[in-house]
């Protein structure tokens, strides 16, 4: 569907303050990989994976979320009692119950006529919840929204070390779990409103989502342990990103080189470049952060959005398609004009 009176507000990004290296992980594992007869720098060649970071122990998503919230409402300047939705995106929660949002929603002081709820869809999540937000602004059913997200790859990455540093860990094992140490930590949160308050405000244009749930048990992920057929889900991902592409050029009007900025959601290297090569689309136009930041699951576009917005790369006027596809498999992309 096509939005004609939703706007972006404004977007915020927070870092995770550790940096914690693909080579640490790798000397952890130093031991399991010599027995296993795995390069020493099998992190870092195979995924593009440099660094990523965590969060100091202790911090739930609820934080990391609010910290984010906290920033992007004092930069945009809009009233905490004019937010009429707060939705939680991120794939760590606090607990399975209560909600992150409503958690978030209390930190912020929020009023008692917000609505607030998590939405959970893997690494698309954010990009649905930017979706449900905008049908209800179109509608005239809010004012504004707040979407959050809060990731946090520590624990499940001590985890899998753990497991996979031990005397009797496989080869199999090891290549299962080897996409839960590309994963990253950090937080994002965006206000969308209507346009017709927004006189300054960034166009969100809508998009398109196609689903391939045939392939729902490629990646299995939970609190502490990720398993993945890496390569099985990236052909077919690529296959669902190249059906929802075709649909986004007949439903938005696409054409690959009247986009100014793509703002992908990142997996790792074999990932980003394989998308560009896929779609045709020009990696000049992709601000990479998975080397130093690895896969941030639904944090990863508006991250990527945020950060290249502070680096200049999209101005008033910019045409900026936001791409991911999330474990499942779904896939979405949808247009902003800056």
């Amino acid at each position: 569907m096509g939005f004609y009176n939703v706007s972006i507000a404004g977007i915020a990004h927070i870092d995770a303050p550790i940096v914690v290296t693909s080579a640490q992980l790798c000397e952890r594992l130093a031991p399991t990989m010599a027995r296993l007869g795995l390069r020493a720098d099998l992190l870092a060649s195979a995924s593009g994976v440099v660094e990523r970071r965590w969060w100091p122990v202790g911090t739930q998503p609820s934080q990391a979320a609010t910290q984010a919230a906290e920033e992007v409402l004092r930069t945009t300047g809009i009233a905490r009692d004019k937010i009429g939705i707060l939705i939680n995106t991120s794939v760590c929660r606090d607990y399975i119950e209560p909600s992150t949002a409503c958690i978030v929603h209390g930190n912020l002081g929020l009023g008692s006529h917000c609505l607030n709820f998590d939405v959970g869809n893997a690494c698309l999540a954010f990009m649905n919840g930017m979706d449900i937000a905008g049908h209800m602004l179109e509608r005239g059913q809010i004012d504004y929204a707040l979407i959050v997200d809060g990731e946090g790859s520590r624990f499940v990455q001590e985890s899998t070390i753990a497991r996979l540093a031990s005397d009797t860990a496989t080869e199999t094992e090891f290549r299962e779990q080897f996409a839960t140490l590309t994963l990253g930590s950090g937080a994002a949160a965006m206000i969308l409103g209507r346009s017709e308050l927004l006189p300054d405000g960034h166009r969100f244009l809508g998009g398109v989502s196609r689903a391939a749930t045939q392939h729902h048990g490629l990646c299995k992920g939970q609190l502490d342990k990720m398993v993945t057929d890496a390569k099985t889900l990236l052909f077919a991902g690529l296959e669902l990103a190249g059906h929802t592409w075709q649909h986004a050029v007949a439903t938005l009007g696409w054409q690959a080189a009247h986009i100014d900025e793509f703002v992908l959601h990142q997996v790792s290297g074999t990932h980003t470049n394989s998308l560009c090569r896929t779609l045709g689309l020009d990696m000049a136009k992709v601000l990479a952060i998975y080397p130093q930041f690895g896969n941030i699951g639904p944090a990863s576009v508006p991250i990527v959005l945020s950060k290249a917005v502070q680096a200049g790369r999209i101005k008033t006027g910019s045409r900026v398609a936001l791409m991911g596809i999330g474990s499942g498999l779904n896939c979405s992309m949808a247009e902003v004009v800056w």
